[in-house]
């Protein structure tokens, strides 16, 4: 089984220093060492994560390269956006679905910043059909619902699943149905948040592992819903 020693504090003061120095001279005069200590490291991660996760659904995919792979790009999308700052202050990386396209596809998640880690699993702001289909699996099948978001493990790991929502229910739908405030949602998910020091824990990649297992009844109904296997 995969191992992984934690994120080191280099990792994070990397982070901490890029938030202080958002620009693209400082980035190119710290390329090197943004390779050595973050992209090195997570592609690591993504590696010792790669049997275990074989073993939770073996559609979910683990890719360690640095491009194209299971790594988010530290570049941000600026065009359309009023902050101008070229770089996320975090790294990230999903194991998508293989029939996902792309980060609003299912899948698990992780989260890495000096202030905030974060894993789990759910599906971020899916396109416009496949959130009416999971809206109206749940409204369809209320009692299948109520076994994710009452399953033990989920709510201990958890507390419950989140998720941006409508202020209103959306079209089409009953507002006394039971779960309204999950047919409101516009994402759905599962996360837990720690501090960086768990994540520079040797320990920290078996925490991931048992929230992906945890997380599991959400991704099952969000796979039979869209029509995926898992």
């Amino acid at each position: 089984m995969g191992s992984f020693p934690g994120f080191s504090q280099e990792f994070f003061e990397f982070f901490t220093d890029l938030s202080r120095n958002n620009d693209r001279d400082w980035f190119a005069a710290n390329k090197d060492r943004y390779r050595a200590v973050v992209v090195d490291a997570i592609s690591a991660f993504i590696g010792a994560m790669a049997p275990r996760l074989a073993e939770i659904s073996r559609f979910y995919v683990a890719d360690p390269r640095p491009n194209g792979g299971s790594m988010f790009r530290i570049y941000r999308d600026v065009r359309f956006s009023k902050d101008k700052r070229p770089y996320k202050e975090h790294a990230a990386c999903q194991f998508r679905h293989q029939a996902g396209k792309d980060a609003h596809a299912p899948g698990f998640y992780v989260h890495l910043a000096p202030d905030k880690v974060i894993y789990g699993g759910g599906t971020w702001m899916p396109p416009g059909p496949d959130l009416q289909r999971i809206r109206q699996a749940i409204a369809d099948n209320p009692s299948a619902w109520s076994r994710v978001v009452e399953d033990n493990r989920l709510v201990d790991s958890f507390g419950a699943v989140a998720g941006e929502g409508l202020k209103r229910p959306p079209r089409g739908f009953p507002p006394d149905h039971p779960h309204i405030a999950d047919l409101k949602r516009k994402s759905f998910f599962a996360m837990r948040h720690v501090g960086a020091d768990e994540a520079r824990s040797a320990d920290f990649i078996d925490d991931v592992e048992v929230a992906f297992r945890s997380a599991t009844p959400l991704m099952r109904f969000l796979c039979e819903t869209l029509g995926a296997e898992f």
